[in-house]
């Protein structure tokens, strides 16, 4: 190890059921951290919890034949906790569990992103749309099904209509999310999101272009925001029919480790969106606004619907994607802020934070 480099940890895997998902972010983080200035270790968590020490592979992360890859204890040297955090100078909590916040915040080791708190607020669907709500923001119709709630009742459908999204108040990915056009449909919808979380949200169908907006704090505490991208979806079904679902984001055309030759390549994502520029200007405002409505730091991706009404917000992504082909990098490589960069400005913040 070069004493002169920071050493980064990258936490990927874990329990929950974005995996092998995290594996292609860790990929996308330690295939892009410049190793003149830094000296990579991953920490893999297995599905029992076990924590593994790896070195860089980046072919063990990259999706496999239609799989996506699963951590297994073989994967390198079984390390415990306090030893793993004590062996590094800054955490990259990319486990997609904001329960390792609490770990860092306890133990005092300095990570990228958001708190506790953030994480929470941005992780748990319900109360994003609650808290942005309650500052202003316009946010789809919801309705909460907690652990003992089977069925949305009659006068909320009505509330909500059809077309409608079931989806896990807690998860990411599009995993266990399905679009419903029939009440027939609810049943086996809501049972599916409840495979990955006993809090489902049941929401309104948005008619809209879905924008999305990155975020990035820097070392002096201000936060900016990349270009605005859009989501396109319509693959010869109509856009109305379909939605960006796991198998769009994953294994739908180039490979989220090489970074594609033109960002036209990507399938279903437009950088920078076309959008007039008062549009994109209010994107962004309201991306930064929400940013502070959440109390997150570090980074964070916000997704939008622009509709006939104006724009609204749909999620807050406290821990975005960070492989190649990701919205949120490539939102800022369209705005001259290439990988390492971004990367380095995240280990940059995380270190400082402390200091300010």
């Amino acid at each position: 190890m070069n004493k002169n480099r920071i050493r980064v940890g990258v936490v990927y895997g874990g329990r929950s059921a974005e995996h092998g998902v995290s594996c292609e972010t860790a990929a996308g983080i330690m295939g892009n951290l410049d190793p003149r200035r830094f000296d990579v270790v991953g920490f893999a968590i297995t599905t029992e919890g076990t924590w593994v020490q790896t070195d860089v592979d980046l072919d063990r992360l990259a999706i496999n034949a239609g799989q996506l890859p699963n951590i297994t204890e073989s994967w390198g040297t079984v390390v415990g906790i306090e030893e793993a955090l004590s062996s590094v100078d800054v955490i990259f909590p990319f486990a997609e569990d904001v329960n390792i916040q609490g770990l860092l915040e306890l133990t005092g080791v300095p990570y990228v992103g958001p708190d506790v708190f953030g994480s929470v607020a941005g992780a748990d669907k319900e109360f994003t749309k609650t808290l942005l709500a309650a500052d202003g923001f316009s946010v789809a119709e919801f309705v909460t099904l907690r652990a003992h709630e089977d069925t949305v009742q009659p006068e909320q459908l009505e509330r909500l209509g059809l077309p409608l999204f079931v989806k896990p108040a807690r998860g990411g990915s599009s995993i266990g999310v399905h679009r419903v056009t029939t009440t027939d449909e609810l049943p086996a919808a809501i049972a599916d999101a409840r495979r990955y979380d006993r809090k489902v949200l049941v929401e309104a169908a948005v008619r809209g272009r879905e924008l999305w907006c990155g975020l990035l704090e820097f070392l002096d505490g201000t936060v900016k925001a990349s270009a605005v991208g859009e989501v396109n979806i319509d693959d010869g079904h109509g856009r109305e029919d379909g939605f960006y679902d796991f198998a769009k984001k994953y294994f739908d055309g180039v490979s989220h480790l090489d970074a594609p030759a033109n960002i036209d390549e990507v399938p279903h994502l437009v950088v920078p969106a076309n959008i007039d520029d008062d549009v994109c200007a209010e994107v962004r405002r309201l991306a930064i606004k929400a940013f502070h409505a959440t109390e997150s730091r570090g980074l964070s991706r916000i997704d939008f619907f622009l509709t006939d009404n104006g724009v609204m917000v749909n999620e807050i992504n406290p821990i975005p994607a960070l492989t190649t082909v990701s919205m949120y990098p490539l939102g800022w490589a369209v705005s001259g802020v290439d990988h390492p960069t971004l990367l380095a400005t995240m280990v940059e913040t995380a270190l400082a934070r402390g200091t300010r």
